[in-house]
């Protein structure tokens, strides 16, 4: 099976400045107007297996992005 540049689904986060694994990518945002992408997703932490847990999403900027992998995305936050 081919894999697809933009999979970011598949692909798991880790921040450079500390080698923290943040997680895989839950979703992207773009700038509709131009079709560039401009931010990426990550779950945040979640308290009592789920439950009473708030929206504590990661958005990673898209200049925070330092290099895309195959099955890897590096960050600087």
């Amino acid at each position: 099976m081919k894999s697809k540049g933009l999979d970011f689904k598949h692909k798991e986060v880790v921040n450079i400045n500390d080698g923290k694994r943040l997680g895989f990518v839950q979703d992207v945002t773009a700038n509709l107007e131009d079709g560039m992408i401009t931010s990426i997703i990550v779950p945040g932490n979640t308290r009592f297996f789920g439950m009473l847990s708030g929206n504590n999403d990661i958005v990673i900027p898209w200049e925070n992005i330092k290099c895309i992998g195959e099955d890897i995305i590096l960050v600087d936050i």
